[in-house]
This record gives structure tokens, sequence and C-alpha cells, in this order.
């Protein structure tokens, strides 16, 4: 599959984030990759170092104007998000010759919305929350299992495993969300979108505009669009 010569729209739209969400389609349905959705997450600690990391955004939420992925609350990054909730997000994708890029506001997802998704995860997956206290030091490889042998053993699921994986694919299991997993909306104030051109001449944009916050989700401005030399 090719998407040379698929170039940014002249006039640039007014608002990116539909050719943003459209590119995450394509690049999910063009199975090239095993994991599409991969994204760079940046942040910041405490002193001012960039930290970043791979996460999976789940969604771009292009009418409400944010994306979507889940952690563990307690990890560094969500340490780090809750001490500055500025954040940058790269995905590429070497296949479709693409790649988008974001910065913005991140804020906790409510918490109906976390539980929802949790519910949708399998059995494993959820036990698997549970288990990880994410980002903490681990004396020994074997303390990891004993937590997940612990946590399938309160919540009455079977040890994780390709031997109950397969047993257990059509049971379901009362694991309740995780008090300290959820998920986050990474509000975009700016998205640079780029395409790779023949012979090195590429396509790049920039849209910018202004995040509004007073306590609850941010209000968002009208975008500024601006093309920039690659």
């Amino acid at each position: 599959m090719t998407l040379y010569n698929e170039l940014l729209p002249d006039p640039l739209p007014l608002d990116p984030l539909p050719i943003a969400a459209g590119w995450l389609l394509d690049a999910w349905s063009s199975h090239d990759q095993p994991n599409p959705n991969a994204m760079v997450l940046a942040t910041t600690t405490l002193d001012g170092r960039p930290s970043a990391r791979v996460v999976l955004c789940k969604e771009i939420r292009s009418e409400l104007g944010y994306l979507t992925f889940v952690s563990n609350y307690e990890s560094r990054k969500g340490e780090e998000l809750a001490r500055n909730a500025r954040a940058a997000a790269v995905m590429h994708w070497d296949h479709v010759h693409r790649q988008l890029r974001f910065e913005g506001l991140v804020q906790q997802a409510p918490p109906k919305e976390s539980d929802e998704y949790f519910r949708s995860r399998t059995w494993q997956r959820r036990i698997g929350a549970w288990a990880s206290a994410q980002s903490r030091p681990l004396a020994r490889r074997q303390a990891l299992f004993e937590q997940i042998e612990a946590a399938a053993k309160r919540f009455g699921t079977p040890l994780p495993g390709p031997e109950n994986d397969d047993a257990s694919r059509d049971v379901t299991f009362d694991v309740p969300r995780p008090p300290f997993w959820g998920g986050y909306h990474f509000w975009i104030d700016a998205v640079e979108l780029w395409v790779e051109g023949e012979s090195r001449y590429h396509e790049r944009a920039r849209w910018t505009r202004t995040l509004i916050t007073s306590g609850g989700a941010p209000q968002t401005g009208p975008w500024t669009a601006t093309r920039l030399q690659p």
C-alpha cells in the first residue's frame, strides 16, 4: 500500500483532527504493523527532564477535541502528569508515509468512562492491572507472578496463562476496575501533520489553538493553520 502523492489539502482545513482520526483508521485498516495505534507519549519530571514511553492511543475523538489512552495512575507517567499535565505525543507510520504530532493538556477521564472501558478488557488483563504496581521496583522476577496469583485468588479467577486462557475464554469474571487505573483525555492544542513525499518533497503543516481551563473539561478556541518547511 502506498500513499505517495496523497498530499495535505490546499487550502489547509480549519480543523486538523478529522484528518488525524482518519489517518489512525487508515493505519489500523492496513494491517501492516501489530500496533498501529502505538504512540510515544512525552511528559516531564519534576526537575524538567523529558520522559517518554510508548502507550496505545485508544481513540481520537475529533468532534470533542481529545485523544484517549489508559494507564496506571500511580505509574511514573501518571505521577508526572499529576504534577504537570502538559504533554506531547507522536505517532509514525512508515508503511503509509505519515506522522502525527500532538501537544496539549492531559486529564483523567471520568470514572464511569474508565469503568466501561475496563469491563471491555479480558479478565486476564483486568487481573494484570490489579497485580502490577507499575513503575515500582521489583525485588525478583518471581514476585510479580506471586502478585498475579494473589490477584487471581482475590477475584476468584484462574491463573492467567495458556493452559487457562482457552478454557476460560467464554467465562465472565467480576473483576472491578482498580481505583489507581483508568483512562486519560489528552486535550489537543497543537497538531502537526507530516506526509512523506517523493524525492524528499515532504508536506508538513501545524495547527494551534487555545485551551481555556476552569476546573472541568477545557474550552477550545479556533484553530490557526500554518504550512511548515519540511
